[in-house]
């Protein structure tokens, strides 16, 4: 397959017009709360150098969430997927699986950023089958502050 066939073009809302390679866009078997009849999407690394990154629909171009690595940010971030959700996404090696978490940016204030701990986006990256997957008795939150109180006067 040359890379022309394996690429295809979209012009999104926030990013303009992409190239996006096709072995990167995966399908959520369960969706996004909310966001019932969006199945596909992709990842966008817009500034490399951002521990942010977009989760885009490849469905709807006016879509797409800031994402994060919990490890970026010093977070110890730790769960079982669930037996029948591992089934479901057909995991067979915790390798296989790429986690991040959504994110909530204020434009006003930026050290005001939460992550969405409660329901990580977990991707099989084998099969590319992913879901949000809404954990059970924990103590994560819906909005875990990324930056304390000190980080805003640095």
């Amino acid at each position: 397959m040359t890379n022309e066939e394996n690429t295809i073009r979209i012009n999104t809302t926030k990013f303009g017009e992409l190239e996006i390679n096709k072995n990167s866009i995966f399908e959520f078997i369960s969706p996004i709360i909310g966001f019932n009849d969006l199945k596909e999407y992709t990842i966008v690394d817009y500034k490399p150098d951002s521990p942010f990154k977009w989760l885009q629909s490849m469905e709807d171009m006016d879509l797409a969430f800031p994402v994060t690595l919990c490890s970026f940010f010093g977070i110890d971030y730790q769960f079982d997927i669930p037996d029948e959700e591992a089934q479901k996404l057909e995991i067979t090696s915790g390798d296989d699986v790429f986690v991040c978490n959504i994110a909530n940016i204020p434009q006003n204030n930026p050290y005001g950023a939460t992550i969405n701990m409660l329901a990580p986006i977990v991707v099989n990256i084998v099969n590319k089958k992913a879901m949000q997957l809404i954990l059970k008795n924990t103590e994560f939150e819906v909005r875990h502050k990324l930056f304390d109180e000190e980080s805003k006067g640095e």
